[in-house]
């Protein structure tokens, strides 16, 4: 579903791919994350994405009440916390992902599908 926000000037609908693609570029830039990840359920095997379809590896949905739930798979760093990694990719992605669409971000799930070593 998409967003909609109501002011003087008229009706703004928002599709959920802007929202997962504005979060997943502030994603990126967190510390600790080394990417997206894609997941292929037939084999299992996990992927990380090119920096052009960071979309494949997030999943936005919008309720009713125009409250975002946004889904991550991610790979991390190796040799990091993954509780400081997950706290910081939270706080960043609801923080500007509020300031961006104006809606609030209800939920955010993250999971972690694999960890690379990095030069």
């Amino acid at each position: 579903m998409k967003g909609s926000l109501s002011t003087d000037y008229g009706m703004i609908t928002i599709n959920p791919e802007v929202i997962a693609k504005y979060a997943g570029t502030v994603a990126v830039e967190c510390f600790g994350i080394v990417g997206m990840a894609a997941v292929n359920m037939k084999d299992g095997l996990v992927r990380l994405l090119k920096r052009d379809s960071l979309t494949h590896g997030i999943q936005v949905m919008i309720s009713e009440e125009n409250e975002i739930n946004i889904d991550f798979h991610i790979i991390v760093a190796y040799g990091v916390s993954i509780s400081a990694v997950t706290d910081n990719l939270v706080s960043n992605v609801r923080y500007k992902v509020e300031e961006f669409s104006g809606m609030t971000v209800k939920k955010i799930n993250i999971y972690i599908e694999g960890v690379r070593v990095i030069d």
